[in-house]
């Protein structure tokens, strides 16, 4: 166990934090975990809806590991169930059922991705897929676990409540949702749940099932939902605006030099360790330069999850791309970008026919994408603008085809 004190783990725990249900009761547990040297049990539930984490998902992950580092037991539920259903929060129409091989297959990667923040020792880690106790349910105990919330309750929720009044469809496998989540707390005895803003009722309904079961009540602790790179919208794959845990140390640095400023200071206190009074002066323009602070940001998350080393040669290939370009007019490739053969059927008479080519080098997955990307300037051959989405490009071995800012290919003919 930690030989920190109750007030300086809850200082610890606290940063960040959106709400605690409740932080009187986080303190008495803490206080009845040092008097005993037991560690709290501390719940996630990450369903495998999709392959890859994000950024947004390490929130949680991160403040998870901050409980291990004081001492307690993360324990990771991988909603391999639940995700037959998927979870309901913030949709506006019931989402579609995954397949077992699906649902295995990101299980396995989740769990890869989530080790990147976690400390994955056997004392500090214990893994448990949902199914272990769902599966085996009789439909008499999916009964009894129904009848212990009612459908009024149900529609306190404000996604349900939005969708029953708009005569949007909800399923009645949906609402078991809620009451499957909270049976994972009962079952591994949870002593704190974290979750990001979308999950406050889901967490709150196993604090009620805790009750009903004579077990003590987690602590529920929500996490804020990290914007995405777009300023906007939360952070998520479908919309584009995410950096996944991952992606090279080059993407990675790339993409977080792109975040508006605004977001700075959201993201320096979610994704980083960088005390509070330096996180003033760092969101603080008149006394950090913008561009400085936002390099100190992306030198921080990304060295989390790659060699600090390769993160500084990224920041000095995004400097020279991005700063010195500008006046050297030379076209700088970073130095990891890969190299591809451009295959025999992309090219005719000698030159590569222009869509297939950027379909060929992983750019686009469509010729119309590849044709969307032309017509919003965003493909650049050794430096020059593509303009022409039909026709032909002459290549030759060395040289290279580029997508936006930040993604290079050297090319083989």
């Amino acid at each position: 166990m930690s030989f920190a004190t109750v007030e300086e783990q809850l200082r610890v725990l606290t940063r960040g934090v959106e709400r605690i249900d409740t932080l009187d009761e986080l303190r008495q547990k803490l206080q009845r975990s040092r008097q005993t040297n037991t560690p709290l049990r501390i719940k996630l539930g990450l369903d495998p809806t999709a392959p890859d984490i994000h950024l947004g998902h390490t929130v949680v992950l991160r403040k998870m590991r901050q409980f291990q580092d004081l001492g307690h037991k993360a324990v990771l539920i991988i909603g391999d169930y639940t995700a037959k259903i998927g979870d309901p929060s913030g949709r506006s129409k019931t989402r579609p059922v995954l397949d077992d091989k699906a649902i295995e297959a990101n299980a396995k990667t989740y769990f890869e991705q989530a080790g990147k923040v976690l400390d994955t020792s056997p004392d500090r880690l214990e893994v448990r897929p949902n199914s272990e106790w769902l599966a085996g349910m009789t439909f008499a105990d999916v009964l009894k676990l129904a009848g212990q919330m009612t459908v009024g309750q149900m529609l306190k929720r404000e996604d349900f409540r939005k969708r029953f009044e708009a005569e949007i469809p909800i399923g009645v496998h949906e609402l078991l949702y809620p009451l499957m989540q909270g049976w994972d707390s009962v079952c591994i005895q949870s002593d704190v749940e974290l979750g990001g803003t979308d999950q406050t009722f889901n967490n709150l309904v196993g604090r009620d099932l805790q009750r009903g079961a004579g077990q003590e009540a987690q602590v529920v602790m929500v996490m804020p939902i990290l914007v995405g790179l777009d300023g906007v919208e939360k952070m998520s794959k479908s919309l584009g605006n995410y950096v996944g845990v991952s992606e090279s140390p080059h993407d990675m640095f790339g993409k977080l030099m792109s975040l508006p400023d605004g977001c700075m200071a959201n993201y320096l206190t979610l994704l980083t360790s960088i005390p509070d009074g330096e996180i003033r002066d760092l969101t603080d323009a008149s006394k950090t330069h913008p561009m400085e602070a936002k390099k100190r940001l992306a030198v921080e998350v990304a060295s989390a999850f790659h060699d600090r080393k390769l993160v500084q040669q990224a920041r000095a290939e995004w400097e020279q791309i991005h700063q010195k370009k500008a006046s050297t007019g030379d076209l700088v490739v970073p130095a990891d970008t890969p190299t591809i053969r451009v295959p025999d059927a992309v090219m005719q008479d000698g030159r590569a026919m222009t869509l297939k080519l950027i379909v060929a080098c992983g750019f686009a997955a469509t010729n119309s994408e590849a044709r969307r990307l032309i017509e919003e300037k965003g493909i650049r051959l050794n430096g020059e603008l593509v303009e022409e989405a039909t026709g032909t490009l002459a290549v030759k071995t060395g040289d290279i085809l580029q997508r936006g800012k930040r993604k290079f290919v050297r090319l083989t003919v």
